[in-house]
């Protein structure tokens, strides 16, 4: 089983009561915004990275480490189906920037949503879990 390794974050608004930021993946399923580690690089600074690159938003405190979401997915190949292990460390972090401005061709939108509004939207199980688990360090 190959073993992805990815880092991203919870973004909430100083000002916005209860709203997190959501990215749009290829324009077909809405994630929290993360993205692959590379050689040399920290959770945190990837994590920060994507963000920026998936939202805009450059203004960001971190607030804390909130874990990691595990996920088990099967993706086609040449060879048929694999399997691939993904850990995704996550970052709980606070902004007071407001405007959205993708950078990412693969993750064109970004819209602020209702922390509740936000588990239905995400295309993971194990993604509306984790942010359900942490719904309470949100207020």
């Amino acid at each position: 089983m190959k073993e992805e390794i990815s880092a991203g974050g919870i973004i909430f608004h100083g000002d916005f009561k209860n709203k997190i930021v959501l990215t749009s993946h290829k324009g077909i399923s809405w994630s929290l915004p993360k993205g692959h580690l590379e050689e040399g690089e920290t959770a945190l600074t990837v994590a920060k990275r994507e963000i920026y690159e998936e939202t805009g938003i450059s203004e960001l405190e971190l607030i804390e480490k909130l874990g990691t979401i595990t996920r088990k997915e099967r993706k086609a190949t040449n060879e048929g189906k694999s399997k691939n292990k993904k850990e995704i460390v996550m970052f709980l972090f606070q902004t007071h920037q407001s405007e959205l401005k993708p950078e990412d061709p693969k993750n064109p939108e970004a819209i602020w949503v209702d922390i509740k509004k936000a588990i239905e939207m995400l295309k993971y199980p194990e993604d509306k879990d984790f942010l359900g688990s942490n719904v309470n360090c949100l207020s």
